[in-house]
């Protein structure tokens, strides 16, 4: 434990890795454009710098504290430096702000009003480049880039992809693909996280809401939606509801509004994906092949296996995800006359994920030739949704899912943050229903935070090794293990992206450690509350494999080949 003086208060520290760290442990936010706990230091926006008791300035961030420092960090020398930073970055920026996807939510922008920075001396020399939309998934704009490296790191360092790097030097910096390739050329899985590091609008989400809005305009198109479990917890962020709430019922009310025609749960089809994967996975497990088995929820997961692991591909799971299973069954149901009624199903998936946009355009997302998720929106693309119908969103009554597709158990819910797909999985193979059988899954060391849990469950006389991993940089590192035969397991869950779908590239920005851990918390209370926890206990699924899936369920549920 050290003591360092700030702006005149003692303020005690202890294994804090930067000065940083210490000041806003002290309740002082101060400003940042580059840093982030969870990738290196970086030190490029100095927008952090402070002032010691003898005039030498530093970026906190990449200073390590040291007992006795006495820190200034709001001297009038600071400030003159802080505001001339930010007027260079946006001389050297695109100023089309009001016409910005990121208008309102970009770190620049809020940084330019906080620090009172109201005009700019300087003229924008730079090149205009072009922008790239290649992507499904993403929007790359380098005349919007400040070049603070924010999405090579989380590209590189989180998930050990390195689509993005700098080319060239001094003013003609750029952050781009190697040999300026387009972004859909690379190795890049489509998972967000560049965009959820980019303090500007140098990297965002490829919107889909017009051609939502264009279907909810077509008297002859019945829009019918699906609400992953992720989205419920993330929403309520944006309208001052308690953060990590459960406001699903919220949801349903308002795209009822909307126009949506139809509102079912996603939780719903991840019953039928436990169904289906559970009973995989014990064929390929009593049968001792194609082991071990992969889950195949995660679409980045699915494009870095096949893009990096071809070797494993047949070790993926032939189960759609809940996304495609959802799809399909709705796409199944409308074929029949008497449901369509005349009308054309426009199938709206609202997903945590960008990567589900590259998802619905894969060939095995097609069936019987039709496309069947017809558009991806994100969870931060429904709440642009919300907010330019200029509903009172927080205001609204819950309203129950639509059926026949609307009720999913508390083990389809839980998908949304990692280890979710196994803990359902475990409770599917289990004959007890109790609440001690289901917490002693909870606690067999499926749940919490660790990229990597590894654990092993007992089955049958057998004991199966089961790995959890999120972050696609983890899953490089126990996919080496497994093709190097270090380790062996039986069952491997990936999510691309950290702590699972709740941290997913389609949600919210700027949601740190209180944020992840209530919305993990909303995911956990949603299945506490629950009725039903396992698949095999909702009738509607159960009653769907007599109905509509009988002599279909492998055509609708599974995928042909990857």
């Amino acid at each position: 434990m050290g003591t360092m003086t700030i702006d005149g208060r003692k303020v005690q520290f202890t294994d804090e890795k930067n000065v940083l760290s210490v000041i806003r442990n002290a309740g002082i936010d101060i400003p940042t454009l580059c840093y982030h706990s969870e990738v290196s230091t970086f030190g490029a926006c100095r927008l952090c710098t402070v002032e010691d008791d003898r005039g030498r300035t530093f970026a906190s961030c990449s200073e390590e504290p040291r007992d006795g420092m006495v820190i200034f960090t709001n001297t009038g020398r600071i400030k003159r430096h802080r505001k001339l930073i930010l007027e260079l970055l946006l001389a050297a920026h695109c100023r089309d702000c009001t016409t910005c996807v990121k208008s309102g939510e970009c770190n620049l922008q809020m940084l330019a009003h906080r620090l009172g920075v109201t005009q700019v001396r300087f003229a924008n020399t730079r090149e205009i480049h072009e922008v790239d939309t290649s992507s499904p998934s993403i929007v790359r704009d380098p005349n919007k880039c400040i070049l603070c490296g924010d999405c090579i790191r989380a590209c590189d360092e989180l998930q050990g992809i390195g689509a993005l790097g700098f080319a060239f030097r001094g003013t003609d910096a750029m952050v781009m693909p190697a040999f300026n390739k387009k972004i859909a050329q690379t190795l890049c899985v489509n998972c967000g996280q560049c965009r959820v590091y980019c303090p500007t609008g140098a990297i965002s989400i490829h919107t889909n809401t017009d051609e939502v809005w264009e279907a909810l305009g077509d008297p002859d198109i019945r829009v019918v939606a699906q609400v992953a479990p992720a989205v419920r917890v993330a929403v309520g962020d944006a309208f001052g509801i308690e953060r990590g709430k459960s406001v699903m019922g919220k949801i349903v009310n308002v795209l009822h509004r909307l126009g949506f025609d139809e509102v079912y749960d996603t939780a719903f089809s991840a019953d039928l994906t436990v169904m289906e994967e559970s009973a995989e996975f014990l064929n390929r497990v009593e049968a001792g092949i194609k082991l071990p088995l992969l889950t195949s929820c995660c679409p980045s997961w699915v494009k870095f296996v096949t893009d990096q692991y071809p070797e494993f591909k047949e070790n993926l799971s032939t189960c759609r995800s809940p996304q495609g299973m959802m799809s399909a069954l709705v796409k199944e149901w409308y074929r029949d006359p008497k449901n369509a009624k005349g009308k054309r199903t426009v199938m709206v998936s609202i997903m945590p994920c960008t990567a589900k946009k590259m998802e619905a355009k894969r060939p095995n997302s097609f069936t019987k030739g039709e496309q069947d998720t017809d558009i991806v929106i994100t969870t931060t693309e429904l709440i642009r949704m919300i907010r330019n119908s200029g509903i009172d969103f927080a205001g609204l009554t819950p309203e129950a899912s639509d059926v026949p597709f609307g009720f999913g158990s508390g083990g389809g819910v839980i998908f949304g943050v990692t280890g979710g797909v196994t803990e359902a999985v475990l409770r599917r193979l289990i004959p007890e229903h109790d609440k001690v059988a289901l917490d002693a899954i909870a606690e067999c060391g499926v749940r919490g935070d660790d990229a990597i849990k590894s654990f092993q469950f007992e089955y049958n006389g057998r004991t199966l090794k089961i790995c959890v991993v999120s972050g696609l940089i983890h899953a490089r590192q126990v996919m080496e293990q497994v093709k190097a035969g270090e380790v062996q397991y039986d069952l491997i869950e990936v999510m691309a992206c950290r702590r699972g779908c709740i941290m997913g590239g389609g949600q919210p920005p700027r949601a740190g450690n209180r944020t992840k851990a209530a919305r993990a918390k909303g995911i956990y209370n949603a299945d506490n509350v629950a009725i039903i926890k396992k698949p095999d206990e909702n009738p509607m699924v159960m009653s769907l494999y007599e109905g509509l899936l009988k002599g279909k369920a492998h055509e609708l549920l599974h995928n042909k080949e990857y």
